[in-house]
């Protein structure tokens, strides 16, 4: 009975239709697009990440190699701190983004137009999982929060200067971005902070600033 059960249920699941996107054409390529791609109610095109394998099943040219060991090392950390990575159709995020984290879904999507280079790949990853380890220093990934985990005076004259730059419009960003330029483009770094994060020794590992640890002791995550 159980198989039948099982049987019946399979060919069900093979069966419910694909269920169309609920914008209109001219709603693609905005903020609001993107914000129902975060909200996982528009999934066309929008695959779960599992390997570095299936970012290269999408672009039989290139080689990713020599990103594949730190790839993989930073999904199965996101993965291990609750979060999930996603390549997604360029339809869904404004002109020119190539990723978007997002502090409540607890997951981060990349651009599919623009994987194809490793290194743009991994530089996306890196900012966006960033991101996702200042959603952890902040209390715990569940929340809805997100504190810098660097002193800003720590961060590279050049990063803060491109962050400065590129969120001239959202100032209220850059102590966040600034970091996250800088993330982006250090192999290693956002591993070891997703790494720590998935340990749970993120405020052993990383010394919160000031701020963020008045943060934590008023919120019950740290005594003192």
């Amino acid at each position: 009975m159980k198989k039948i059960i099982a049987s019946l249920l399979a060919s069900a699941a093979l069966t419910v239709p694909v269920l169309a996107d609920p914008l209109k054409d001219n709603e693609y390529f905005t903020s609001h697009s993107m914000g129902c791609m975060l909200l996982q109610e528009c999934t066309d095109g929008v695959e779960e990440v599992f390997s570095i394998g299936d970012i290269a099943a999408h672009y039989p040219g290139s080689d990713f190699s020599v990103v594949t060991d730190e790839f993989h090392r930073m999904l199965v950390a996101s993965n291990q701190a609750g979060v999930k990575v996603f390549l997604a159709d360029e339809k869904y995020f404004p002109v020119g983004h190539r990723g978007v984290y997002h502090t409540v879904g607890n997951n981060f999507f990349l651009n599919k137009r623009f994987m194809r280079r490793p290194h743009v790949l991994m530089t996306v990853m890196r900012h966006e999982g960033w991101h996702a380890a200042q959603d952890c220093m902040a209390g715990t990934i569940d929340n809805s929060m997100i504190a810098i985990i660097m002193d800003e005076e720590k961060v590279p004259q050049i990063w803060q200067d491109i962050a400065a730059d590129t969120y001239k419009d959202m100032p209220g960003a850059i102590p966040w971005e600034k970091e996250a330029f800088w993330a982006g483009k250090t192999a290693g770094m956002t591993q070891e902070a997703l790494e720590s994060c998935a340990r749970g020794t993120m405020w052993t590992d990383y010394e919160p600033t000031p701020m963020t640890r008045e943060w934590l002791v008023e919120n019950g995550y740290l005594t003192k």
